[in-house]
């Protein structure tokens, strides 16, 4: 099974691609995330993945660069649709990648965050895969995530704060300003 594996950072890369690794599944990381801001952010993550792929021997493609203006156009003021609307872009592209490169499936480590709208996730990477004539390997990796955070602890790693887009990173600060608020 020739696997793209859609990585949106590395500490949810790790429980994924171990359990990808012991079905003898070898994935190829795919890394495209338009929607992460700030650009900081995104370097960040985008580099604490190349050095981990590295150290692991797990080849990496990386597509596109920063795309932030590309992921606001396309959210287009509808701020409560923004996930399906990131989940598409990133599912479509990754699609579309392992299509015209010989890939047969592709799924991604987005499948591991008890954070992410799972079945919303879930129907974007079976649309894309139809779109595409590529198969979508669903495996739900959320009972993984704790041990992957938890490794990702010990190696080290950058562990972000927020899902990456610009609007969770609102929420983040506004839960916290109600936290503080009396």
């Amino acid at each position: 099974m020739n696997t793209l594996l859609h990585i949106c950072c590395a500490p949810c890369s790790i429980a994924c691609i171990e359990s990808l690794r012991a079905e003898d599944i070898e994935p190829v990381g795919f890394w495209y995330n338009p929607n992460i801001h700030p650009f900081t952010e995104y370097r960040q993550r985008r580099n604490t993945l190349v050095e981990y792929a590295a150290a692991i021997g797990l080849p990496l493609v990386q597509e596109g660069g920063y795309g932030l203006r590309q992921f606001i156009a396309r959210v287009d003021g509808d701020f409560t649709g923004r996930c399906q609307v990131c989940y598409r872009l990133r599912m479509q592209k990754t699609a579309a990648y392992a299509a015209q490169n010989g890939f047969t499936h592709f799924t991604s480590t987005l499948l591991i965050s008890p954070y992410q709208q799972h079945e919303l996730l879930r129907a974007e990477a079976e649309r894309a895969a139809a779109d595409w004539g590529v198969q979508f390997l669903y495996r739900d990796f959320r009972p993984l995530f704790r041990y992957g955070q938890d490794k990702a602890r010990e190696l080290g790693l950058y562990m972000q704060k927020y899902c990456g887009c610009i609007f969770s990173e609102e929420e983040r600060y506004q839960k916290r300003k109600k936290k503080k608020s009396p």
